[in-house]
């Protein structure tokens, strides 16, 4: 027997029990003629006391010993007379009798701590070591029971898991493939599924009625904080159901996971269409734990010889609560943030509301008090208040302005992380059209439904129509997406054709979903949240890198076992891409 007890749930109830303990040295110290091993699993840390005058030579075994050795241990508990309040096993520790080395280690490359030293190249390169911290693999922890708890859930809802392939056709309309070569098939590729998303709807067109899977997707595409090569969804469809339905079910389910997994009660989601968010936050997936919106001021600026105001298509503001004593320092270093590359404005203006209800601009030569009272009582600003402009073109400079909150809510402390606010987005466009290469493309995918009552805009004004999609939005991140889908053969059809296919590329690419529509497809529908972006909302992480037991760096390369890497020639030749000379 390894261990009768692990290392994280011995208490005072157990006093003069003898134990067998195992784990890892976490850290070892010596005092006089005593010496301290904190003893680590995954449990937790238990305090193991070694005495040289009761056994010199067990302590000398002891002292022998370094960080990361896995030892095994025999003693008996007792009472700490310097307890240690922050850990559960504080007020015990094991006087040992017995030590064996069960494997030495090496040096670790840096300290199995809370706060590691070791920089995030190193850690990924050691990743097992990373993941003997508790900060890391508690999120694994976490990952399990949200995954686990979702399960449960769906099950209740009467929900089949079903595995979907892996090995599938490509799909280029949406994200870029990874393509795998077919050995049996020469000059023929598969891909990895970037969703489920046509075997979903084939199982409702089978009367499964209740689908789900906890399942790998591949999106070979640039990577953020937010995205991997390869990421987990909690992919789900249903059958004879309206949009109300998927909202109300699945809402559910993130009430039910916050419940279960932090004990919290989230109330009602509040909707917001595409439109409100994009005029009010200028994103899609606004961060509503604070408030601070856009107030557009176009036709506040204009007459007064400011050309940048007045040849601007849109002026928007907006009001930073209780900062009009920002320093120049301070106004700097906004102005150089709204100038990065990534955000790309060309400058910022502001007006201070004094706390003597005096203003100061940064356009005060171009307009009057009165004007600037005028800016700010349209944004709702009261004297202590800063207001924030951005203009340009629309779009643009909503975006703009949108990082720009982010930025004022981080750095007045408004986005705290263990607070959440959650929210339906609804209405997107259904199409979106591409200059350059002057056709529409599908804002989600082309299998997501029209509004009924848009459906004849799509001969008549494609880009009006809004699709019957939805994303949640939790704390500024998108964590799920879905719509209700098109079932009828001729809709498709359409949808096909708006996106410049010929009816020969349609049937190449999707015919087997056409054909099964024929025999019958009932009204559905779906949702895929993105397990990886849950589990980082739930923890409060930057990053959802770190809630992947073995996740790629910003290149999409695993610097642990350095993948990817070349093969043989040999490989090559006999998959047929390459040829012998």
């Amino acid at each position: 027997m390894y261990r009768t007890n692990t290392c994280g749930e011995l208490r005072i109830a157990h006093l003069n029990r003898e134990v067998i303990l195992a784990g890892w040295v976490h850290k070892a110290r010596k005092f006089g003629g005593m010496i301290f091993v904190d003893l680590r699993d995954r449990y937790g840390i238990t305090q193991l006391v070694f005495n040289q005058e009761t056994d010199s030579q067990l302590c000398e075994k002891a002292e022998k010993l370094g960080r990361e050795w896995v030892i095994q241990v025999k003693g008996v508990v007792a009472e700490r007379s310097n307890k240690n309040p922050n850990i559960p096993t504080g007020d015990i520790e094991i006087t040992v009798s017995e030590l064996q080395t069960l494997n030495p280690s090496e040096t670790p490359p840096f300290t199995i701590e809370t706060d590691t030293d070791g920089g995030d190249d190193l850690r990924m390169k050691y990743r097992y070591l990373d993941l003997r911290r508790k900060a890391v693999y508690s999120n694994l922890e976490l990952r399990h029971q949200m995954a686990f708890a979702a399960r449960s859930y769906l099950n209740q809802q009467q929900f089949l898991e079903v595995e979907t392939p892996v090995m599938v056709g490509s799909t280029p309309e949406g994200a870029r493939d990874f393509i795998v070569p077919s050995r049996m098939n020469p000059g023929e590729f598969y891909a990895l599924p970037q969703s489920p998303q046509l075997f979903k709807q084939l199982l409702m067109v089978s009367g499964l009625d209740r689908y789900f899977q906890i399942v790998k997707c591949f999106r070979d595409e640039d990577l953020r904080a937010d995205r991997q090569p390869e990421f987990t969804q909690i992919d789900c469809e249903m059958s004879f159901v309206e949009q109300e339905d998927i909202l109300n079910l699945f809402e559910g389910l993130i009430r039910h996971l916050f419940k279960t997994i932090k004990g919290t009660d989230i109330p009602e989601m509040p909707r917001m269409t595409y439109a409100e968010a994009m005029k009010l936050y200028g994103s899609d997936k606004p961060d509503t734990r604070f408030t601070m919106p856009f107030t557009e001021l176009k036709t506040l600026t204009g007459g007064k010889n400011f050309g940048v105001f007045d040849n601007a298509e849109y002026v928007g503001a907006i009001c930073a609560e209780g900062c009009a004593a920002y320093t120049r320092k301070q106004m700097d270093e906004l102005t150089d943030f709204v100038k990065r590359p990534q955000i790309g404005a060309g400058g910022l203006v502001y007006v201070r509301y004094e706390a003597d209800g005096g203003v100061k601009s940064s356009v005060d030569k171009f307009y009057t008090p009165d004007d600037l009272k005028r800016w700010l009582e349209q944004a709702g600003g009261r004297p202590g208040d800063l207001l924030l402009i951005l203009c340009g073109a629309a779009g643009k400079t909503r975006k703009q302005l949108g990082e720009l909150r982010l930025e004022m809510g981080s750095r007045l402390g408004l986005r705290d992380k263990d607070r959440f606010s959650c929210l339906w987005m609804l209405d997107f466009p259904l199409l979106e059209f591409d200059e350059e290469t002057n056709r529409y493309y599908a804002m989600h995918h082309p299998f997501t439904s029209p509004k009924r009552e848009d459906v004849p805009l799509l001969d008549a004004d494609p880009a009006a129509v809004r699709a019957n999609a939805y994303d949640m939005v939790i704390n500024g991140a998108e964590v799920g997406g879905g719509s209700i889908r098109i079932h009828d053969s001729d809709l498709q059809r359409k949808m096909f054709t708006l996106l410049g296919f010929t009816e020969a590329q349609a049937q190449a690419q999707f015919g087997f979903l056409m054909n099964a529509f024929k025999y019958g497809a009932p009204p559905h529908g779906g949702i895929a949240f993105g397990l990886d972006r849950l589990v980082s909302v739930f923890a409060g992480l930057d990053s959802i890198r770190d809630c992947i037991a073995f996740p790629k760096n910003n290149s999409g390369r695993d610097v642990m076992i350095d993948a990817p890497a070349s093969v043989s020639s040999e490989q090559l030749e006999e998959l047929r891409l390459m040829v012998r000379e």
